[in-house]
């Protein structure tokens, strides 16, 4: 995992499908660079992102959907 410092630089951000429609708790990623995922906070699109291995980041949405993380 890396961070983007300039992540608003980057184009084709958009809100992941398991974000609320309510505008809170919301993380974008963005599509188009070979091997990596950038993520960053809705709310902070100027901020920092963190940027994670593509197979890295399949492995976590994976575990999210199978409820790994369910408290």
């Amino acid at each position: 995992m890396r961070t983007i410092p300039a992540p608003s630089a980057l184009v084709g951000w958009r809100k992941s499908s398991y974000s609320n429609g309510e505008g809170a708790a919301c993380i974008e990623v963005a599509d188009g660079l070979p091997g990596v995922v950038p993520v960053r906070d809705s709310k902070s699109p100027t901020g920092p992102a963190l940027a994670f291995r593509a197979d890295d980041w399949s492995a976590f949405l994976t575990a999210v959907k199978s409820g790994e993380f369910a408290g």
